[in-house]
């Protein structure tokens, strides 16, 4: 008996391996889309924590590769295999509905956690018109039929699988969501931080600096979401606790969706989430994901929409958001117009009460410009050794708005 369930389990991990295998060759595969040009590393490559390799807001994509989606593309580092199905416990009685500030939703892939799986989830990108952009599970059965690892996928999940449709697809998304969960390369816990926690290094007067501020519930109180303890049993820490929250950041006007002014992308209440799926509750609309801020200096676009191009701007937009709104949204008929990506009935959503988002016009920012660079430095340090560094990671300026709602950026050499 005892050897039987050896052998089966033999079996069984050595099919998960060869689905691994089999996941990453389809993983880099531009063949598997409908323009022959875009595969799932164009827009999470490994060699940028399989994130984006390149500075626009959004990939383009398509089949003409000239389509663009509405969200950056998250890193794929780390959280995949300690995501939970999202989750929302509601509260029975309607007083505690309106006042509750604890019980928010977490959980789901996605930036908007409509996925319950990473299967599920690594079908999106196949069909989506503005990515990888495949007509229907015909389509992209045929190219994988057409692919050099074909025979090897007959034999993985059998014959009778490659030559049906819906069975071919099924196989690829677990083909993909097997390598995801099982290589190593999706999380080696290699950076600087990492080996700060082992004891292994130290980190420079400014990046100790950065970390007290972070984790100070009166300055950045970024730790709120962004967990920097390790777990009881000394897991290394996410940097996330999957919650939600509504931000209410700037309206990206590059995006072509927001060309028109009725457009909005609201997070848990769509338009990529089925509208209905969180419950008649709107007061969640605007809500995205808290993302992992491991390798978060590695990119060039930030928040969900790439409003932002360089990281700092993101800490002096958490610090100033109400403090300095000017800097950061446009003026309308005289007033500035805060909180502009989200409609005006949705936008008292937002969280104006989590400290640092919790004072007011002309208030002190919780952070000082001295404080907010020493944020960014500590930030760096959650860079894994092997990740590219993007060209544009020096920025460091503020942001600033100028007439009409336009942004620039202006360089500066790195501190």
């Amino acid at each position: 008996m005892r050897a039987a369930l050896a052998s089966q389990a033999t079996t069984s991990a050595q099919h998960r391996a060869d689905m691994a295998a089999l996941g990453r060759q389809m993983f880099v595969d531009a063949s598997l889309s409908a323009s022959g040009r875009q595969s799932c590393s164009s827009r999470h490559s490994p060699e940028h924590a399989y994130g984006p390799p390149d500075g626009p807001p959004i990939q383009p994509g398509g089949e003409h590769m000239d389509r663009q989606g509405l969200r950056t593309a998250p890193s794929l580092r780390y959280v995949l295999p300690r995501t939970s199905v999202w989750y929302k416990e509601h509260q029975r009685d309607p007083i505690e509905r309106a006042i509750e500030i604890d019980s928010v939703p977490t959980g789901g892939f996605a930036r908007d956690g409509r996925f319950d799986n990473l299967r599920d989830q690594a079908r999106a990108p196949l069909f989506d018109p503005a990515e990888m952009a495949n007509h229907d599970e015909a389509a992209l059965a045929a190219r994988l039929r057409a692919a050099p690892y074909a025979q090897e996928f007959a034999r993985v999940f059998g014959a009778a699988a490659l030559a049906d449709n819906a069975k071919a697809v099924d196989g690829l998304a677990q083909a993909l969501e097997r390598f995801e969960l099982d290589d190593p390369s999706f999380a080696p816990y290699s950076s600087k931080f990492d080996r700060y926690l082992k004891g292994q290094a130290r980190l420079s007067k400014q990046e100790a600096r950065g970390l007290l501020v972070f984790v100070d519930p009166a300055k950045g109180n970024c730790a709120s979401c962004h967990i920097v303890a390790p777990g009881a049993n000394g897991a290394p820490p996410l940097l996330t606790d999957y919650s939600f929250a509504a931000l209410g950041v700037p309206r990206n006007r590059k995006l072509a969706a927001n060309a028109d002014a009725k457009f909005y992308d609201e997070g848990l209440c769509g338009p990529l989430r089925k509208p209905g799926s969180i419950g008649k509750d709107e007061k969640y609309c605007g809500m995205f994901k808290t993302p992992s801020l491991r390798n978060v200096a590695t990119r060039q676009a930030f928040m969900h929409n790439g409003v932002f191009d360089n990281l700092a701007d993101v800490v002096r937009f958490y610090a100033q958001r109400d403090t300095n709104p000017a800097r950061w949204y446009p003026r309308q008929g005289g007033k500035i117009e805060q909180f502009d990506d989200l409609p005006p009935e949705h936008r008292s959503n937002v969280d104006r009460l989590t400290p640092p988002m919790d004072r007011h016009s002309g208030d002190t920012p919780a952070m000082t410009e001295s404080e907010i660079l020493d944020v960014v430095a500590f930030l760096r340090t959650l860079s894994d050794d092997d990740v590219r560094p993007p060209a544009a990671a020096a920025r460091v300026a503020p942001r600033q708005v100028g007439a009409g709602g336009s942004a620039r950026n202006h360089v500066a050499p790195s501190g």
